[in-house]
């Protein structure tokens, strides 16, 4: 399950690609047509910025942009960056402990080629796309 981290990151991201025209756009625009409070949109744009696929700036005429062209953003980069997981199963997670019974599991397969569908289906849509659908 996708948390609201996560969904907020996305959103935010769209919200950017689709209002920037290479420009910055303010926090409170972003937190106002996303209806998220500023406090929990900033912790989210840290978190996007120190990971460069938003470049920040200060100041008067200061606010947040894309680093990259939507198109070359995917929804799996930017859910990896929010999420502590994105695996079905906990065996599978980065740095789990292994499991003593993997190389018995008959579960295995199944959860390894659900991850891998999950995965290739977040890393092929964009955000060039997803702007596009909603057009």
């Amino acid at each position: 399950m996708i948390s609201t981290r996560g969904r907020y990151a996305l959103r935010v991201m769209l919200d950017i690609a689709e209002h920037s025209n290479g420009n910055f756009i303010r926090l409170d625009d972003i937190a106002e047509r996303q209806e998220i409070s500023e406090k929990y949109l900033e912790s989210i744009l840290t978190v996007l910025t120190r990971s460069n696929l938003l470049i920040g700036a200060r100041g008067k005429g200061g606010g947040y942009k894309l680093a990259r062209l939507s198109e070359e953003y995917t929804v799996g980069e930017i859910l990896r960056l929010t999420e502590t997981s994105l695996c079905a199963v906990a065996c599978l997670k980065q740095g789990a402990e292994p499991c003593s019974r993997r190389e018995v599991c008959k579960t295995l397969p199944l959860w390894i080629g659900l991850d891998n569908v999950v995965n290739n289906y977040l890393d092929s849509v964009t955000l060039s796309s997803l702007l596009k659908a909603q057009n």
